[in-house]
């Protein structure tokens, strides 16, 4: 399935004009510019917390930007500030910004030596939960999560929220690219309403999109 036919089926499962979407490690904004393609009425809160990826994302929304709530910070466990490990590279991937975490490297360094960290930055950061609520959001019809190994923050900090949300699509690795990232079951496990609805294996990693069978 490619990435637009993910996209696409995913929007179909959420069968409303004006989901409520949570793009959670939106990088650029290239998933956000495809949902919004897809589904103009969609209510859009994109999260990121690298000044880098900030920069391309109000870029390349260009005049779309007043369609979406851009948040220019981390989701974790907890409000304040927290360590962001900055990720970066040489040549042709120069100012690499995709493999940033508030997760330190681990097997990253290995199963993909030509990234390298830089030195950690402190970002804000909030709880999920404590966000939703402040934003009045008492359902949420699906999160778009990339946060490269930091699943179980964002989780610890969000399980009202979760239990609320209807669908869930995240990368995972069994290989701990990140120090203390959760392998698939683990995921499963700490959201036990959650079921796998589709699974899109890779080499090292993958991503799954998962159900909420109670939600």
């Amino acid at each position: 399935m490619s990435s637009v036919e993910v996209h696409q089926h995913i929007v179909s499962l959420l069968q409303k004009p004006n989901p409520v979407i949570l793009d959670i490690g939106c990088n650029d904004g290239t998933d956000t510019q495809k949902f919004l393609e897809l589904c103009p009425q969609a209510q859009l809160y994109c999260f990121e917390p690298d000044p880098r990826a900030i920069a391309r994302f109000k870029k390349k929304l260009g005049a779309s930007l007043n369609k979406v709530k851009l948040l220019e910070i981390a989701i974790s466990d907890r409000n304040g500030a927290i360590d962001f490990h900055p990720s970066n590279a040489d040549g042709d991937a120069k100012e690499w910004d995709l493999s940033g975490s508030i997760r330190r490297p681990k097997n990253h360094l290995t199963e993909y030596d030509w990234v390298r960290f830089d030195r950690p930055v402190s970002v804000e950061t909030r709880r999920l939960d404590d966000w939703c609520s402040e934003a009045k959001l008492d359902r949420v019809d699906f999160i778009w999560m990339d946060v490269q190994g930091a699943e179980a923050d964002v989780i610890a900090g969000g399980m009202r929220t979760l239990s609320n949300t209807g669908f869930i699509y995240t990368e995972y690795s069994d290989r701990e690219l990140y120090e203390g990232q959760l392998t698939l079951q683990a995921i499963l496990d700490l959201l036990p309403s959650f079921e796998v609805a589709a699974h899109y294996p890779r080499a090292v990693e993958g991503d799954v999109l998962l159900k909420n069978t109670r939600a």
